[in-house]
């Protein structure tokens, strides 16, 4: 038993490892760096920045938004950025007078606006409540860029992803956070370059 455990280890780690250099020599190097960009530009203009996601990418949401608006890697002034659906009277408020498929969207509609950029993170891009929200963000004017797995899912046409080459739920998301990570980074020392 303890062979087995200790060879399910070392396969994982080797899977993620796997993944992360085929990241390294893709695309979305490019990708990571203009939405990196373009999160600096929102910012610089008043913009704000809106995470969402189901699960395991709720909690990521909700991790990279205090990354902006606590620190990341030193101290600055806060940035504005928030995880939808975190006030549990709010959601349980829109779940039973509107339904659960409408819990980002109508947040969104109560504080976004053209001059915002809106990251979903999902690891198969068909949540349906997600699906509403970039729709909801499009009709606003808002920037899109959801973090997803290999297909992009339903979002794929509705706005630009993000794609983490896999199919495998547990590995996506240690790559959506990374990517989270390394968009703190680029927004806090473009913003704060004197700090950093």
């Amino acid at each position: 038993m303890k062979e087995k455990i200790n060879q399910i280890i070392q396969k994982n780690i080797r899977d993620s490892i796997n993944l992360k250099t085929n990241i390294l020599n893709s695309i979305l190097i490019d990708q990571i760096e203009k939405v990196g960009q373009t999160v600096i530009n929102i910012l610089n203009n008043g913009g704000k920045l809106f995470f969402a996601g189901n699960g395991g990418s709720f909690a990521d949401s909700q991790h990279l938004a205090a990354e902006f608006t606590s620190r990341f890697l030193f101290d600055r002034d806060s940035l504005p950025a928030i995880a939808l659906a975190t006030n549990s009277s709010s959601l349980t408020a829109i779940g039973n007078d509107y339904d659960f498929e409408n819990i980002f969207s109508r947040e969104l509609l109560a504080l976004g606006s053209n001059k915002d950029i809106f990251i979903p993170i999902t690891t198969s891009g068909n949540s349906k409540n997600l699906i509403n929200a970039v729709k909801t963000a499009n009709n606003l004017g808002l920037k899109v860029v959801a973090l997803t797995g290999a297909t992009g899912g339903a979002l794929e046409d509705l706005c630009s992803c993000i794609k983490i080459p896999s199919t495998n739920t547990p590995r996506i998301q240690e790559c959506h956070i990374m990517v989270g990570h390394l968009l703190c980074q680029i927004v806090e020392e473009g913003i704060f370059k004197e700090q950093s």
